[in-house]
């Protein structure tokens, strides 16, 4: 990669990183001089990303939810990479929708372990690479449903506001070094994760958005972008709206 670009030198993980957000923001990063190093379950799918990436681009076959998979995930991604300076934890799922009280017992456990402990066992494994060099940018994917709580969507809704958390206490405890912990609230963003949704919550969370339309991914990965970057050195902790007007706070 050419100098003069915001991440040359740089090494990013990113999770859910072969579809949607994850591999927009991928080739975001790597197209401002990253390496990048893609997390996902899906090996057909990380071929194909590493293929449109091309030669930036590293994959590794992870699920976030088993902590010591994602543990050799990162020192692997290290070696890959160099080092590790991003990540962008943007692996999730959102879960059927149903009323709390006929939610399935299963799927709630499978939305809590990817969406949040799946965030959890990521951002433990790779601070301490982090800290290692004194650098280091963390986006953490939230949602608009953190904030506000979407009705049917009860575990989606609890998973990413605890993601929220999360990033406020990682941000606190890493404040007196030089890495900086932020998280975004998409509003609706259509990705392949609609496929998991019924059509009436799809209008529900469309009806909601005042621009009256879904997110486009690239739109998200300019954002994450910027807080992966240097630039967002003043700003830790913090929450940061793309929601197309809906967030009232």
């Amino acid at each position: 990669m050419s100098e003069g670009k915001r991440f040359a030198g740089q090494g990013a993980i990113i999770t859910g990183g072969a579809s949607g957000i994850g591999l927009a923001a991928a080739r975001r990063l790597a197209a401002e001089g990253a390496r990048v190093c893609l997390w996902d379950k899906e090996a057909a799918a990380l071929a194909a990303a590493k293929a449109e990436i091309g030669q930036a681009a590293e994959t590794i076959a992870v699920d976030v939810t088993d902590a010591a998979a994602v543990e050799k995930a990162a020192e692997a991604s290290a070696a890959l990479l160099g080092r590790v300076d991003v990540l962008v934890a943007s692996a999730g799922i959102s879960g059927p929708n149903a009323p709390t009280w006929e939610y399935p017992l299963e799927a709630w456990r499978r939305v809590i372990d990817i969406n949040l402990n799946g965030v959890f066992h990521c951002c433990r494994a790779v601070v301490p690479l982090m800290r290692a060099t004194d650098y280091g940018r963390i986006v953490n994917i939230a949602s608009i449903a953190g904030k506000e709580g979407n009705p049917n969507a009860s575990a989606y809704s609890a998973s990413k506001a605890a993601v929220i958390g999360l990033t406020k206490s990682l941000g606190k405890e890493l404040a007196n070094t030089n890495i900086r912990v932020n998280c975004i609230t998409p509003a609706a963003v259509r990705t392949a994760i609609f496929d998991q949704m019924t059509e009436q919550h799809i209008n529900y969370m469309l009806s909601k958005i005042p621009l009256g339309r879904f997110g486009e991914v690239d739109e998200i990965a300019s954002l994450i972008a910027w807080l992966a970057s240097r630039e967002a050195s003043f700003s830790t902790g913090a929450v940061f709206d793309i929601s197309g007007g809906r967030a009232t706070y």
